[in-house]
């Protein structure tokens, strides 16, 4: 990966809708017309299909060396996430996927598991600060922080599963302009106290 390390991705879709949204001079009903037959696309990362090769491959090249697990502040300080883990789970159900093709003759029959939940709990991926030190220390350049990232956006953007602060939070970006529950009028009320 060769753009700066802490760059996360954006969804075309989504900037080109606050684009949209955000430009006064803007059409709504200029907007191309949209295929009502066509599937929407899926936000974020829900399973191993969701996930791009480099990701599938990345957890294939993982050698088990546990440097990223050993310089993660959030499992030194106790909490669930293993950065190790993440890659070993997303492996370990590439495989159960990989059987299950074999099994059906070349066709995934569903199985009612993803490695949401399944494999992978949402404690784990909101206990990362998205600090890259996992990233920093891998000897063989592996990214757990993406897959991490993408499960995220499939936990905020395709079932509003954040956690309440960040859902508070979001709702006062959206409603004052800011993170703060406070009207934009009564933001500098602070100086005269």
């Amino acid at each position: 990966n060769l753009n700066p390390q802490g760059q996360l991705d954006n969804l075309e879709s989504v900037t080109k809708e606050v684009k949209l949204m955000m430009d006064p001079n803007a059409d709504p009903f200029a907007a191309a017309l949209v295929d009502e037959n066509a599937v929407p696309g899926k936000f974020g990362a829900s399973d191993i299909q969701d996930l791009n090769w480099v990701q599938l491959l990345n957890a294939y090249t993982c050698t088990e060396c546990g440097r990223c697990t050993s310089s993660c502040p959030a499992n030194i300080t106790g909490k669930k996430l293993s950065p190790r883990k993440i890659m070993m789970d997303t492996r370990d159900r590439m495989e159960e996927v990989g059987r299950n093709i074999d099994a059906n003759k070349g066709v995934f029959i569903p199985d009612n598991k993803t490695l949401l939940n399944d494999y992978i709990t949402a404690e784990e991926l909101w206990a990362c600060t998205s600090c890259n030190a996992c990233v920093e220390e891998c000897p063989v350049n592996i990214s757990p922080l993406s897959i991490i990232m993408d499960m995220r956006r499939y936990l905020v953007m395709e079932q509003s599963a954040a956690p309440m602060p960040i859902n508070a939070m979001m709702s006062n970006i959206e409603n004052n302009g800011a993170p703060w529950q406070y009207n934009q009028q009564d933001r500098l009320n602070w100086k005269n106290e």
